[in-house]
């Protein structure tokens, strides 16, 4: 961006309202000056002064309307740059009734690209959508009605589609982002940049890619996700505020010469892709079953210890090393199996 270009606020121009009774004011006097004068020129007598006022309230009944293009409305949160002859001489901001110099222009090459958001999408209209932006209607043309010159300055969601991106270990995953993002500079947005809302979704999408295929769906063991050289536990789906984080300060580093501020950036949707969704499930219930296998088996393991520690010290029973091998073998079949047990009492002999 050229740094001569740098946002200028626009003061003291809050006078539409005098600026509008103004002109009504002077369109009146041109009226009744064109009747008066209809009337003088019928019986016209030489008196310049009547030619004049006739000829002056002709023009300005024709031009006079150039001075209610210098009107401006802005609500909260909005903004309207402003050009004279290709140069940018300001922006308005803040909410009031503006007067500007009347040849002033509003620029802003994002007017017409609606993004997939709340507020930002015309009714009436069926769209063709690329990424989380919207190009135009059915039949090519957005409502005139709806396009706008004005920038908004509030905070706004952009929600783009979900994207098919590999993770660190090649498997499919398919993920969508939600990104909270306001424009904190109107002269970078609209000079910066060729569209600044366009420009915002390209780089969501690349960062989302970036930075999803340096991690794994899942907990890898050896898997470096930090970059520091050591393995770590971090995942998509255990990790999603640090991976949400990262796509955030990844598109922050990309769009802040566009001069817009990335708010907050969070995960709306993660999952595998459906070919190989079905596969994985099964691996992630494999690896449950073998935990809870784990967990059961070091219980029980410790139950048998126990008890084996409480017969020798209450001297209930002395038993030698086979039968103690049988009685852990029994112990461990009852409380590892997945069905009760059905034991058989022996009430014929000590054993």
């Amino acid at each position: 961006m050229n740094d001569k270009i740098n946002e200028k606020i626009i003061q003291g121009h809050k006078n539409g309202m005098p600026m509008l009774l103004i002109g009504l004011v002077l369109y009146l006097l041109a009226i009744v000056g064109t009747i008066f004068g209809a009337i003088w020129m019928d019986d016209y007598d030489g008196n310049p002064l009547k030619m004049c006022i006739f000829i002056v309230s002709i023009v300005y009944m024709s031009i006079g309307w150039i001075v209610f293009l210098g009107l401006k409305v802005l609500k909260p949160g909005e903004a309207l740059v402003l050009t004279l002859f290709g140069k940018y001489i300001g922006t308005l901001k803040g909410d009031g009734f503006f007067y500007v110099n009347p040849f002033c222009t509003s620029f802003n090459p994002a007017a017409d690209t609606k993004l997939g958001q709340s507020g930002d999408i015309s009714d009436g209209k069926k769209s063709v959508m690329a990424g989380g932006v919207q190009i135009a209607g059915a039949n090519g043309e957005i409502k005139a009605s709806a396009v706008s010159k004005k920038i908004s300055l509030k905070v706004m969601t952009l929600s783009n589609s979900r994207q098919k991106v590999n993770d660190i270990l090649g498997n499919p995953v398919e993920i969508a982002v939600a990104v909270m993002w306001k424009v904190t500079d109107t002269a970078k947005a609209v000079f910066a940049v060729d569209n600044f809302k366009e420009y915002l979704s390209l780089q969501c999408d690349s960062a989302v890619r970036n930075v999803v295929k340096l991690y794994p769906y899942d907990i890898t063991e050896n898997i470096d996700t930090t970059g520091d050289g050591k393995a770590d536990d971090g995942s998509l789906r255990g990790s999603t505020e640090v991976v949400a984080g990262r796509i955030k300060d990844e598109i922050q580093s990309k769009v802040a010469d566009a001069g817009i501020e990335i708010v907050d950036a969070r995960i709306t949707y993660l999952a595998y892709a459906p070919e190989i969704a079905a596969a994985m499930l099964q691996r992630q219930q494999a690896s449950a079953v073998v935990d809870a296998r784990k967990l059961i088996v070091d219980g029980a393991v410790g139950m048998v210890e126990m008890a084996l520690e409480r017969l020798s010290e209450k001297e209930i029973v002395d038993l030698d090393e086979e039968r103690k091998a049988a009685m852990v073998s029994n112990l461990l079949v009852v409380l590892c199996g997945n069905h009760d047990a059905q034991p058989i009492v022996n009430s014929g002999s000590l054993y």
